[in-house]
């Protein structure tokens, strides 16, 4: 029988990767007390020292790029109504 696999909610993993940043006990420690796997100590740890940046990004800059995709899209849908009109006048004109 196939074992079952352990998830462990975002907010354990937060605090046992808080715990190893601080580095006031060893991973083997912080594994025993949180009741996980050494090596997922070190694998949150890095995880969360990746995202970090993230954290304090700028978040204008963010923004910025999701307004730009924005327009991207609005000026697509733009010329492909105007096709669409531009055509639909020439056939308006052929038939009438």
């Amino acid at each position: 029988m196939p074992k079952v696999r352990k998830s462990h909610p975002p907010s354990l993993k937060a605090k046992v990767a808080v715990e190893a940043i601080k580095g006031h006990k060893t991973a083997a420690q912080i594994a025993q007390l949180f009741s996980v796997h050494p090596t997922q100590v070190g694998g949150w740890k890095k995880q969360a020292l990746a995202g970090l940046p993230d954290i304090f990004g700028n978040g204008r800059e963010q923004l910025r790029e999701q307004s730009d995709a924005e327009k991207d899209e609005l000026y697509k849908q733009i010329g492909q109504l105007k096709v669409e009109l531009d055509f639909l006048k020439k056939r308006a004109g052929l038939l009438g």
